[in-house]
């Protein structure tokens, strides 16, 4: 979660709209009020959600006939009378013949319809029949392999819950086809087994933050545990000294397998939405020597994850979120404090490592079985570009680019989309970045609660159009716009992360920005709900609406949040897209937000066009000659906090290591014999893996900054420094399927000195 960005505004005049001759539209019409009927597939839809989802003006009529006028006065001939006599009977015969036609033939395969309209794909079967159709699952009542709204189903353990899902969508899940990708979260979103269209179909979507990078106030009653632990690193070494009966790191396992259900994966798409935001640690794949993350353990569930949102039709932008030595300092990078990576003295070891972690996950996500359900890869969350500086980014962006693209090959269908934050420094530093790459997207993560103002201008202002206060305004003012022009000049822009939190209230989560002040009002209100009246709930919902109209396609942060052990109750509300829901200040449908920005006249459009390479069309992988010179150099001649004359003994590793490989999940429940992928996409990838060299001493990969450099050469520095894959700025287009592995080993330090 973003902590630290700078989206303030012109306080002097909050909410002003812009001018008169810019209020053409901002990207959709004014809202939709559709959703005050919002039952079964009776929603009225447009394909591809391109179009605003407008309900008709027009006063209802029975069946679209006009009422005949009355009371004229003028008399019939009977004439008249017989002609309309005859007309009677006519009619009569007519609807004899015409209504069995009509509902036992158009009405049902207008209702089929329904299930699939509002999307330009394909496809409203549900694995090898319709949907509800199927047998041989256990984890149906009946044994079907599919269904839709009010189906049940039966999770491990032998409990059970209803599908609930107004929108037309439906799970696919068959023992004996385990990567089907048919499933549809609602009748708007393509099914899995259909490309996306970035131009015309939208991300609603959702992080579960906390499940798998551990965040205080996302997983509170850890940290009320172990008070002493700020970020996970410190929470793990309490955990760790913790040898009493519930202690040791086996907690974090327990959180792994218990904070996100299935359940929640269902009610996710059960609530409009289409994606997930999935971020993951490095230690799912490894630790070096004096880290004390728990290691290797949450991969099952990260592929548990996947498997469920492969049920549920949902796509995944799986997210890297943490780095080795720490890319921003923030307590969700692993440890608080320090930057590491591309700073400092172990600067460019640990982006060394960080591109082996980025290549191992490319090659398990750019296999067959998983190219459907993962169509984005956030390689490295939020890197504090103030620190890192943005040509040392761009070098490690275009050596990613590089890599990731040998692996995978070039154009749509090849592997995911390359997701980059903006590093705080706003979306039109990135215009014009990289031309000719293929399909990398900007990620920005639009706050106001860490904005450095103390954001206590009411929010509980009235109701309909009076709620929101200042706040619904500002959204669309400091996000829609630039958000529109990025698309226009960069290429697919997402926002990652952003949420109901105006201000920065919430248990572990007040005061945390360096920035001061923080909220400058009474918090107990915004960390208890129930305390919560009509006009706090309709103010905090029109900014919700206002901040997803303005963003487009975005990710809440995010679905969850746990109890706190003092209270028993959410202590950040504002957060959890769950508790929104429940309480009425998340819309059930999220094209709800449809038009919200143009409500606040707030204008500017988006030319609907994306050149073709930015989604791997025609030129995607020819980068400019002009970048390739001034960024194809890998590692970055300089990087921050060494001097220049310094940087040539500056320690590396080298590539020696053993390769680590993803396992792929265990299947059962199966009757047939089912390739489950290997986990290694490019058989031609063989590089080995960066290791410590051995005879060599470093300093702590994690405190580094103030570390002296050697004063011998090891490792080469920034002269010979090795690439993280055999990629040239010919990219190579890999073979299809999955072939054989390389050797897999859990360390890579191995016969190595290494001073902490």
């Amino acid at each position: 979660m973003e902590r630290y960005p700078d989206y303030s505004v012109d306080r002097s005049a909050p909410g002003t709209p812009l001018s008169l001759g810019e209020a053409d539209r901002f990207l959709e019409q004014p809202r939709a009020s559709f959703l005050e009927s919002n039952t079964g597939n009776s929603v009225q839809s447009t394909p591809n959600n391109s179009s605003p989802l407008l309900a008709s003006n027009k006063p209802e009529t029975d069946h679209g006939l006009q009422q005949a006028k009355s009371g004229s006065g003028t008399k019939r001939g009977r004439s008249i009378i017989l002609i309309l006599v005859g007309l009677g009977v006519l009619a009569v015969i007519v609807l004899a013949v015409v209504l069995p036609v009509y509902f036992k033939v158009i009405k049902p395969r207008q209702n089929q319809d329904n299930l699939t309209s509002g999307s330009s794909a394909s496809g409203s079967s549900a694995g090898s029949g319709s949907v509800g159709s199927g047998s041989g699952n256990p984890a149906s009542p009946s044994g079907a392999t599919s269904g839709g709204d009010g189906s049940e189903i039966i999770v491990d353990g032998g409990a059970n819950f209803t599908y609930k899902n107004p929108f037309g969508g439906y799970w696919v899940y068959d023992p004996n086809d385990p990567f089907n990708n048919n499933a549809r979260p609602n009748s708007w979103t393509p099914p899995l087994n259909t490309s996306w269209d970035w131009t015309t179909d939208r991300i609603y979507g959702v992080n579960l933050g906390g499940l798998f990078v551990i965040e205080p106030f996302i997983t509170p009653s850890l940290f009320e545990k172990y008070t002493t632990a700020v970020d996970e690193w410190t929470l793990s070494e309490a955990m760790t000294a913790d040898t009493s009966t519930g202690g040791g790191l086996s907690q974090l396992e327990d959180h792994y397998n218990t904070f996100i259900t299935e359940q929640d994966i269902a009610e996710i798409a059960g609530a409009g939405l289409n994606w997930i935001r999935l971020p993951i640690p490095y230690w799912a794949i490894e630790t070096w020597p004096g880290e004390p993350f728990l290691a290797k353990t949450s991969w099952k569930y990260i592929l548990r994850v996947l498997g469920w949102a492969r049920k549920y039709g949902l796509r995944v932008n799986l997210d890297l979120h943490t780095i080795p030595g720490s890319q921003n300092g923030y307590n969700h990078s692993g440890k608080l404090g320090q930057v590491n990576f591309l700073n400092g003295v172990m600067g460019i070891a640990n982006a060394q490592r960080t591109l082996n972690y980025i290549r191992i996950i490319t090659e398990f996500i750019a296999q067959q079985e998983y190219l459907d359900v993962v169509p984005m890869f956030g390689i490295v969350n939020e890197a504090l570009l103030s620190t890192i500086g943005k040509d040392q980014l761009t070098d490690f962006y275009l050596e990613a680019h590089n890599m990731i693209r040998g692996i995978t090959g070039l154009g749509a269908g090849n592997g995911p989309f390359i997701s980059i934050h903006d590093g705080f420094v706003g979306l039109d530093s990135w215009a014009g970045f990289l031309p000719g790459s293929d399909r990398i997207n900007i990620d920005t993560h639009p706050y106001f609660a860490f904005d450095n103002e103390a954001n206590d201008s009411p929010i509980a202002t009235g109701l309909g159009s009076d709620a929101g206060g200042i706040w619904p305004a500002q959204a669309c003012n400091a996000w829609g716009p630039d958000i529109n022009s990025s698309r226009s000049d960069f290429g697919v822009t997402i926002a990652g992360e952003f949420s109901n939190g105006y201000n920065d209230c919430g248990l572990f989560l007040k005061g945390t920005s360096p920035y001061t002040p923080t909220y400058g009002g009474d918090c107990s209100l915004w960390q208890d709900a129930s305390t919560w009246n009509d006009t706090v709930i309709a103010g905090v919902k029109e900014f919700a609406l206002a901040s997803m109209d303005a963003t487009q396609n975005w990710f809440f942060w995010t679905w969850k949040i746990g109890n706190s052990t003092a209270n028993s109750r959410v202590e950040s509300p504002l957060w959890s897209y769950q508790l929104g829901l429940e309480g009425g200040w998340i819309p059930t449908d999220p094209r709800e937000a449809v038009g919200a920005c143009a409500a606040q006249g707030v204008s500017q459009p988006w030319n609907q066009t994306f050149q073709s390479w930015q989604t791997g069309g025609v030129g995607a992988g020819t980068i400019a000659a002009t970048a390739t010179a001034e960024f194809g150099v890998w590692p970055p001649a300089q990087i921050s906090g060494v001097a220049v004359d310094q940087m040539a003994f500056v320690p590396t590793y080298t590539p020696t290591g053993s390769v680590v490989t993803l396992p792929p999940p265990t299947l059962t429940a199966t009757t047939k014999s089912i390739s489950e992928g290997n986990g290694w996409f490019d058989s031609s990838d063989t590089t080995s893996a960066a290791t410590a060299i051995a005879g060599c001493s470093y300093p702590d990969a994690w405190d580094a900054i103030s570390a002296t450099v050697p004063a011998t050469i090891c490792g080469g520095g920034a002269v010979t420094t090795f690439t993280a894959a055999a990629a040239s700025t010919v990219i190579p287009t890999s073979t299809t399927g999955v072939t054989s592995v390389p050797a897999t080993t859990s360390t890579t330090t191995d016969d190595t000195t290494v001073t902490q």
